[in-house]
């Protein structure tokens, strides 16, 4: 497969939007600027792959790769906050609304 730079620039960009969408959508905070961007890709793969499977289509642009890498995204986030559970990182499901900022000593 023969990719160009434009290619790679925009697997970053949608893998950057991805990551942050999908980090806003389930409980946290994200993973900052590098690891929403390995999130998002994982994430583009998984959503591209799985979609078709279960015959979902968005359609094709950039507005549909988004969509497709941010499903991804979300479905691999909340695989790795079930498998981390409240072992730290992940945070788990377990924080609630309050968090760190809402308990009072």
């Amino acid at each position: 497969m023969n990719m160009s730079t434009n290619s790679l620039v925009v697997i970053v960009l949608v893998g950057i939007v991805a990551g942050w969408l999908a980090g806003k959508v389930v409980d946290g905070g994200g993973f900052g600027l590098i690891g929403d961007l390995i999130v998002g890709i994982i994430g583009a793969f998984i959503g591209n792959w799985l979609l078709p499977q279960l015959n979902i289509h968005f359609g094709v642009g950039i507005v549909a790769q988004i969509a497709n890498a941010t499903i991804g995204a979300i479905l691999l986030l909340i695989i790795i906050r079930v498998l981390a559970g409240n072992r730290g990182w992940g945070g788990g499901w377990g924080n609630g609304w309050g968090g760190r900022w809402g308990r009072r000593w």
